[in-house]
């Protein structure tokens, strides 16, 4: 499969990047919210501006967003003629609306979960491909997401797994999650598998564990191995463990913590990361991009 798979690296500063990029965002949550307000109070200096806001609940935005910004209905978005969408909402929006997406514009995709789906993740790299736009997907918590691609790129990835441990009220999953915790039971392992089975079950907690499985494209979401650890000890912050092993015996092991509030899905590190992954949506060429 054609990934066109790039690093997500600023380019030199030439007409195409120096121009305003319209900017629809998708989604209203905590995240949303955070990417509307940096790009109305910076957007003018770093070369952005709104396009279009879009939420379920549109009344939601009323307080905080230009009525004329405001996107009622998301299938009227090419009226808005964004260049950029970034999807912040849910892993069936990108599904039902990423081909059309990319048919008219780039698409950062903040819920790469949805890309496990092998028959979408073909649909939306040959959408990207046909029009000439690129597929972005924000490494978010994973780190060292580029050392992993080089390594995937070079045949020299043998395996990589990736354990997120979190506080029991922070998971979010599709069958039946750690309702019946109690305070003080410690970790309990709730799935340990591939990606490609673990993102239908968790598709809002592992999406760092997608992005893992986009950089590991040798690998892909199957080859890639992912565990989801309920431990009640963690309040205030997430753990994200990635374990990588290359030929010759090579091998990687990083630690990471993110802070993170009681019942919070997204750690808020993760913010300031997606904030950087957006500002890199620039001079890419069409493909998926990692950044």
């Amino acid at each position: 499969m054609c990934s066109c798979l790039c690093l997500c690296l600023f380019t030199d500063l030439t007409a195409d990047t120096l121009r305003v990029m319209a900017v629809g965002v998708v989604g209203y949550g905590h995240l949303g919210q955070y990417l509307v307000e940096r790009i109305q109070k910076e957007g003018h200096s770093l070369g952005l501006r709104l396009a279009f806001v879009w939420n379920r609940n549109p009344q939601k935005l009323r307080a905080s967003v230009p009525e004329e910004l405001i996107l009622d209905q998301l299938s009227h978005f090419p009226e808005k003629n964004a260049d950029l969408i970034v999807e912040v909402c849910h892993p069936q929006v990108v599904k039902d609306f990423g081909a059309e997406f990319l048919s008219h514009a780039h698409l950062l995709v903040g819920s790469p979960s949805a890309l496990s789906d092998l028959q979408l993740n073909k649909q939306l790299r040959q959408t990207a491909q046909h029009h000439g736009k690129t597929l972005y997907v924000p490494s978010g918590a994973l780190w060292g997401s580029q050392d992993i691609q080089r390594l995937s790129d070079s045949g020299t990835l043998t395996n990589l797994f990736i354990r997120m441990s979190k506080h029991p009220s922070c998971f979010r999953l599709t069958g039946d999650g750690p309702k019946d915790w109690t305070e003080g039971e410690g970790r309990r392992v709730l799935f340990k598998g591939s990606v490609a089975d673990l993102c239908p079950l968790a598709p809002n907690n592992v999406n760092t564990m997608a992005a893992a499985a986009i950089a590991a494209d040798s690998l892909g979401f199957s080859g890639v191995m992912g565990e989801i650890v309920s431990d009640t000890a963690l309040k205030e912050y997430h753990i994200v463990e990635v374990e990588v092993t290359g030929a010759n015996g090579f091998s990687v092991t990083s630690v990471r913590r993110n802070p993170a509030q009681l019942g919070a899905v997204t750690g808020s590190a993760t913010y300031a990361s997606f904030w950087s992954s957006l500002l890199a949506c620039k001079g890419q060429r069409a493909g998926v991009c990692l950044c």
